[in-house]
């Protein structure tokens, strides 16, 4: 086999390879749209039944974190708050 011949199938392998990752990375893009998608629905059904979405989200995202690292952060606001009479 020619140098030429073992490039043209080598080439011919990486691209399908290539291909073969970029169709999978299309496909998971459309299924984080499908999900997206399925997150705003949900968000629309509590919203419709009277549940406050913006706090909803808030609450989605301290679930996400470290209760140590909420603590603090909750004493540090509460601090400011009393330094600015709002507490």
């Amino acid at each position: 086999m020619s140098d030429t011949a073992t490039n043209a199938e080598s080439y011919r392998v990486t691209a399908d390879e290539l291909r073969q990752f970029i169709e999978r990375i299309e496909r998971l893009d459309m299924e984080k749209k499908d999900l997206a998608d399925q997150q705003k629905e949900v968000m629309a059904e509590a919203k419709a039944r009277g549940y406050d979405t913006k706090v909803m989200r808030k609450v989605i995202a301290l679930r996400k974190r470290d209760k140590d690292d909420i603590a603090e952060e909750e004493a540090v606001l509460e601090m400011y708050k009393e330094a600015l009479g709002m507490g």
